[in-house]
């Protein structure tokens, strides 16, 4: 389970000009992932496959089937 306070301080250091409504709202996102959403293997974007050469990584989520 996440520390939602831990989750907050990351959040805040990673974007220091996002304002604290931005960050709580950005907090109950990533909380309520675990449950409504999983992670998908992908790697059939070539833009996605491109950039993540570069450096940058990505996570692709699907919802949950209800």
């Amino acid at each position: 389970m996440l520390d939602r306070q831990k989750l907050e301080t990351i959040l805040v250091r990673r974007f220091p000009g996002a304002t604290p409504d931005q960050v709580a709202v950005s907090a109950n996102a990533i909380m309520g992932l675990d449950d409504e959403w999983e992670e998908v293997p992908c790697h059939d974007f070539q833009e996605l496959a491109t950039q993540s050469a570069d450096g940058a990584e990505f996570r692709v989520l699907r919802r949950r089937p209800v």
